[in-house]
This record gives structure tokens, sequence and C-alpha cells, in this order.
């Protein structure tokens, strides 16, 4: 066996899963076509949800000084996300590209072998292991692991390899992306619809403007190659009316309203993770966010699984709780590509909107689906507010000294975090303190809640008091059964 897991493709997802899985001690090789990353960046910036993620990982210094907003839009009407409560505004600036890199060197830190120029030809699940042929610089050769994981991306190798059904509907136009230098234009940060389609404008680092153009009536191409700069500055100066022929062109990309999912994200033992499961307009910046979040959903169950104190049916959960989240992202991207890619058939209704977004339990709830708090997973019965739920950031103090939750879950372990110095909790999580850290500690503010487990993706399995069922129950279903047991 050459690694317990095999993860095709070092995007944000590939990379996030890779130091989820050495977080947890196990074995993995990320296998990565390109023989270095680019420097592009289709995606901008992150939403609240993954500041989360990477503050529960001690990952956010490395980003440096992070530039934040409580701005944003739904298909281009402006929406306040300031009525959401949590520690964390979305990131505007940090380029793709950036992300990647600290991603990388973090899983290369913790151990992950990252293998660049080496391409995924073929994949063979024989129900014990998978059978990979892979294309490096030495030429082609097998690799054998107990689970592959297809993070690459939208055309996933892996994902057709293995015959995954990816239902959906086709590109209905085509759209470019184009980061220029020499050129100033005016913001227009949300976008704008005119006559003659939709423009978008914003400032990048060291002087570079990004801009996204979707002309009317332009039907996707079959590309090879990205278009050519005069492509874009035509369809520029039809829709706008400026030339912008004179520009650098840094990068261009082009790209549709494709939207599919993917109806398992796992099969046998194949899983799928961000594009590779699910493509969508990237309305909202939300495609990468998501994508990162899979990886954390699936890293530490999968992470159990491979140290055998957790059942493969953990894995189950992963399909249950990102397939429906996926459903969710691909219904608010399309809503938001007839809002913004529309002509002025749809004036009327953005003007509805327009108004209703001026109710601040509207803007919550919209704010909340495009950044991601609205996730709550189904986790078992019970009546506290938080089940199921991300924990909220909580300041507290411990032996005398300050911490918080979202300091509990670096090494990405679960959490049961014991508020009242309850004996009888430590007792009862004795045969799990080999996956869950028992942490005795004060709130700084007062709080009703007694204790809760908190798994290691930071969200709330059993809380007291609430929950319908005892804390063994909640511990045996998501971290396998005590070491008593296996006694």
């Amino acid at each position: 066996m050459d690694a317990p897991v095999v993860i095709a493709g070092a995007g944000p997802a590939g990379l996030m899963l890779a130091g989820e899985l050495r977080l947890a001690g196990v074995g993995v090789i990320v296998l990565e076509r390109l023989p270095r990353r680019t420097g592009e960046s289709r995606g901008l910036g992150f939403t609240a949800r993954t500041m989360e993620v990477f503050d529960q990982r001690g990952l956010l210094p490395r980003f440096g000084e992070i530039q934040t907003s409580d701005q944003g839009h739904f298909g281009g009407i402006p929406v306040d996300f300031g009525v959401l409560d949590g520690a964390h505004q979305a990131a505007k600036t940090v380029p793709q590209s950036q992300t990647e890199a600290v991603l990388e060197a973090w899983a290369g830190e913790l151990g992950a072998d990252i293998r660049r120029g080496h391409e995924l030809l073929a994949v063979r699940d024989d129900g014990d292991s998978v059978e990979i042929t892979v294309r490096g610089p030495g030429g082609e050769h097998t690799l054998r692991s107990r689970w592959l994981v297809g993070c690459d991306g939208g055309r996933s190798v892996v994902r057709k390899a293995v015959g995954f059904d990816f239902p959906g509907t086709a590109a209905t136009r085509e759209m470019f992306l184009a980061d220029l230098r020499g050129v100033e234009l005016e913001p227009r940060m949300i976008g704008e619809s005119l006559p003659g389609g939709m423009v978008m404008v914003g400032p990048l680092p060291g002087g570079i403007t990004r801009i996204i153009v979707c002309e009317k009536d332009n039907p996707p191409r079959k590309r090879t190659e990205p278009p050519a700069f005069h492509e874009v500055a035509d369809a520029w100066k039809r829709i706008t009316g400026i030339d912008i022929s004179h520009a650098e062109a840094v990068w261009i990309s082009a790209f549709g309203d494709a939207t599919r999912q993917a109806t398992e994200y796992r099969r046998g033992r194949v899983l799928l993770a961000g594009d590779a499961a699910h493509i969508h307009l990237p309305a909202g910046g939300q495609g990468m966010n998501a994508s990162i979040q899979d990886s954390v959903n699936l890293g530490w169950k999968l992470a159990a699984v491979v140290r055998g104190t957790a059942g493969p049916g953990l894995l189950d959960s992963y399909h249950d709780e990102r397939h429906a989240v996926g459903r969710r992202l691909l219904m608010n991207t399309q809503a938001q590509g007839l809002l913004f890619l529309s002509g002025a058939e749809m004036q009327p209704l953005r003007d509805v909107i327009g108004e209703l977004v001026g109710y601040p339990e509207v803007s919550r709830h919209l704010a909340a689906m495009v950044s991601g708090l609205e996730i709550r997973y189904d986790v078992g019965g019970g009546s506290h507010p938080l089940l199921g739920k991300r924990m909220p950031r909580l300041a507290l103090t411990r032996d005398g000294r300050a911490t918080s939750t979202s300091d509990l879950l670096h090494p990405g372990r679960g959490v049961l975090l014991d508020l009242t110095g309850n004996p009888v909790l430590r007792a009862k999580a004795a045969g799990w303190q080999d996956r869950v850290d028992v942490i005795v500690a004060e709130p700084a503010t007062e709080v009703t809640t007694t204790a809760v487990l908190i798994r290691p993706d930071g969200y709330v399995a059993w809380a007291a008091p609430g929950s319908h069922y005892d804390l063994p129950m909640a511990l045996d279903r998501w971290f396998g059964p005590s070491r008593a047991d296996h006694r």
C-alpha cells in the first residue's frame, strides 16, 4: 500500500483535505497534474464561515493582514452582511493563489506528500483497495491506496473514471474573466446590468484590475485555450462603450453557468469533494469556500475510518451532510444568475427583492445562505439551539489562561467542553480520550449551556442541557466505540 489515502488535485479542496488527514496522523499522497502553481486566481477572498474554518486550525495569521467587509450582494442586489452574528466578516481581497500557497505550506509541514506533475489516468476499485494509474515525470506507474478522493475540479477524471452520475444543466452562455494592468476603470464590485449584458470591476493588489464580462447572446464554446484578449476587450466595449484594448492582460479565463451535482459523494472506496462533486455559476464567491468546507467535513471522518476507530458507515454522513449543502448552493447560485444575467424583463423582480432586503430578517436569511452560516446538520434529536450548528467562537479561561473554542480545535480533534467542572462528564468520556479532548474551562461571558461536544469540523454534536440522548451515545455515533468496547 503506497498510502492510506490518495487525493487527486492540489487545489483548495485537495490541500485542505491533505492537511486535515495529516492532523489526524493519516498518510496521504496528493497528485497534481500541473508541475507548479500557476498564480492564477479565479476565486477572491473567502466567506465568514471559511474564516471560521481557518481560525479553528490556526491558519489566519499565515494570510497576513486581511481586509474584511460586511457588505455583500445577492444576484447583484446589495445585502448588508453586518446583520449576521459572528466573530468574523468575509475576506475580500485574498487571491485564490495565496490561499493555495498557505494550504500547501501547511499540509507540507504536516507531512503530506504532494507530487506535482503527476496526472491520474485511470482508477480501479477492487473493493479492498484502489489501484491508480499515474503518469509522472518518470513515466507511467501504479499506486495503491485504501481510499481515493477526487478533488480534481469540474472536469474530474476521478468522477468520470469511476462512473459517478453528474446530472444538471449545461452552460447556456460564456463569460470572460480577465486580470488587467495599465487601465483605470470605475469599480463595479457587485456587478452592473446594462442593456448589452453584465460587467463587474474590482481592484486587486499590485495595481491589477479584475473584470468580468457577460455579454447577452454569447453561447458557450468548447475551448482548448483561453480566449484572446481582443475578444474580452471587444465585448467590454460593446457593453460599456469603453475601450480597454490598450491594457495588458495578465490572465484571461472563460467560464459558463453550467449547474451539476454528483448524485452520490461516495462510491465504494472513492469519494468526491469540491468542484468534482458540484459545479455552478461563481455567484457570491461561494465555490472555493464550499470546496474547503467539504474537505473539513470529510477529513476527520475519513481519518477515523482509516485508523479503525470508526466504521465506514461514518462516511455516509459526509454525503448526507454535504450533498444537502451542495443542493442549496446550486439553488442559490441559479437564482442569483437569473437576477444577475437576465435582461430588462427581470428588473421588476430585482426591484421587489431590493425592497425586501431592507428588512433585517430577509438580509439575514440571504447573507447566511451565501456565507454558509445557515448550515445545520442533523446530529440527532434535541432542543438545544446549538445542536448541528457550528460552535460560535467563545472566549474562555482555562487554567488561568485566556483561550477560545477556536483555539481548542487547532489539533483537529473532537472536544468535550465542560463549562461547570462536572466530574461525571469526564468519567463518561474516559473511553474516548484517545480521540476527544476533555476540556474544563470557564466562559468569559454568561451562557446557559453547561457542556458541548464539538466535532473536529467545529459542529456541535451534543449539548447540555437539551440533547435527547446521553453523551456516550453521541460519542459512539461520531467517534466510534469506546476503548472499553474493544477490550
